[in-house]
């Protein structure tokens, strides 16, 4: 009995000792590929990580011409206002569309016997969460010119990340599984976020929008999300905790379903790459 006790307590022992190493193996890969991905991203690059805020900038300053020159919109701390929805738009944006041919991309890893092939999506969505923090510094910059006071609240935005950070992945395992057998997936997505970050108060307020359409908004989870980000970072207070739930419980759903269907297809990744 003694002995038949030693060996499921040995056991178990195995099993989270096998855990521990299997974790320590993704993260040290995890931290690798993303290592490489930011390398190849930036090489022979004159500028290099400073093409992670060309972009925002240069959309910051046509907004700034056209709604605050042209057509004046009534937002106070414009600058801070857009620079902000643009960078986590821009996270998302960039993040799912590298995810959706990150199969196709990346042919010599998955064609490795044993390869995890569900960590490639998470790298993607991990290295845009390094440009949002890299960018951070200028936005804080934006921030304090146009007379922000950071307040305690502030604390919360690891809290926005980490939602930011999940709800992305759950979105990108059904795009990367889907986009290895209809390889237009890539095409259509780029045509379907530009739709949607018409539809995201990026450079104009909810405020202006007809209250009518208001629960069309609060259903897109990226609204809720720049709708924080702006609430703890320019306003100084909690954000509206009910539509941020609403999309906390949405990627609860989404991210076993996105991940299973991924699992799924990835037995036949192979084969159609």
């Amino acid at each position: 009995m003694g002995s038949f006790k030693m060996s499921i307590t040995q056991r178990s022992e195995f099993k989270l000792r096998h855990r521990r190493l299997r974790l320590r193996y993704l993260y040290d890969l995890l931290r690798s590929l993303v290592d490489r991905d930011m390398k190849l991203l930036y090489k022979r690059s004159l500028l290099g990580i400073a093409w992670t805020l060309i972009s925002p900038l240069l959309q910051l300053i046509v907004f700034i011409f056209i709604f605050q020159v042209i057509l004046p919109v009534n937002v106070p701390q414009y600058s801070s206002f857009v620079f902000t929805g643009l960078l986590v738009w821009t996270w998302f944006q960039s993040s799912l569309f590298q995810a959706t041919g990150v199969i196709i991309s990346n042919r010599a890893l998955i064609r490795q016997p044993g390869f995890p092939n569900e960590i490639l999506p998470v790298v993607t969505v991990t290295t845009g969460l390094i440009h949002f923090i890299l960018a951070l510094p200028v936005l804080f910059i934006f921030l304090i010119v146009d007379g922000v006071r950071f307040q305690p609240i502030i604390i919360l935005l690891p809290l926005l990340q980490a939602i930011q950070f999940i709800f992305t992945v759950s979105l990108s395992y059904f795009l990367a599984a889907l986009n290895v057998t209809f390889r237009d997936t890539q095409h259509t997505l780029g045509v379907l976020l530009q739709l949607l970050f018409y539809v995201t108060p990026i450079f104009y307020d909810i405020k202006n929008v007809p209250s009518k359409y208001h629960i069309f908004y609060f259903l897109n989870p990226m609204v809720n999300l720049v709708n924080a980000y702006r609430s703890i970072l320019m306003y100084g207070k909690h954000p509206d905790w009910m539509p941020l739930l609403l999309t906390v419980v949405l990627t609860i759903v989404l991210l076993p379903i996105g991940h299973r269907v991924f699992k799924h297809q990835s037995n036949r990744f192979v084969e159609e790459i």
